[in-house]
């Protein structure tokens, strides 16, 4: 019995047999799936500049307003911290002296006091305006004539001089520039170092101008 059955179990197969595929070895090309994502190189085309299109900048919708520009330039002429004692201990407040003008003949001189720094600026800017005078120049921005003044401790005499430009120190230049005045000399002939007082002194020069007539 044995030996009938050896040749059934090595029976012969033939080569193409459809256990083995023969379809893969040919040459027709290879079908892509209809959902098939394409390669990263594709997916990311880049633009014109030659940088991927994520990191490009793209431009605001809105934008920054413009900022519309302050009536009158404004300089702190001096800024001091003053403390007061009281029962229940110091207290600490600060004053700032401003002068303000629009360069065109119009100036002032404020002070302003206030626990906070920001606050006092702005009392000062209101005190000035309130104190806002108009300077007497002609044309081309020259004073007429000259002025002699004394005010509190402060003594300042300014003067006409066509060709040298604004010739002063101190704060008395800081109020003769937001003034807007040019070609003047001014000397201050007293000795105080009070800048609040020889700005004050320099205003009140200017008011004494009067236009001359012929």
């Amino acid at each position: 019995m044995s030996d009938i059955k050896q040749p059934e179990a090595t029976t012969d197969t033939p080569v193409s047999d459809p256990v083995t595929p023969v379809e893969s070895t040919t040459d027709a090309p290879a079908v892509t799936p209809v959902d098939a994502k394409p390669a990263p190189a594709e997916r990311r085309p880049r633009h014109a500049g030659g940088g991927d299109k994520r990191n490009a900048r793209r431009p605001r919708r809105g934008g920054r307003p413009e900022r519309t520009r302050p009536e009158f330039d404004q300089k702190i002429v001096s800024i001091r911290r003053v403390t007061r004692v009281m029962a229940g201990g110091r207290r600490f407040s600060f004053s700032v002296s401003m002068v303000i003008g629009d360069k065109n003949g119009r100036v002032g001189v404020g002070v302003g006091k206030a626990g906070d720094t920001q606050l006092a600026i702005e009392k000062a800017v209101r005190d000035a305006k309130k104190h806002m005078i108009t300077v007497l120049m002609n044309k081309d921005n020259h004073i007429p004539h000259d002025v002699h003044i004394k005010y509190a401790s402060s003594e300042v005499m300014i003067m006409p001089a066509p060709g040298r430009g604004l010739v002063a120190g101190s704060s008395v230049r800081t109020v003769l520039e937001l003034a807007g005045v040019k070609d003047v000399t001014a000397k201050i002939f007293s000795r105080s170092k009070n800048k609040l007082n020889n700005a004050r002194a320099a205003v009140e020069a200017l008011k004494q101008l009067k236009r001359r007539t012929k």
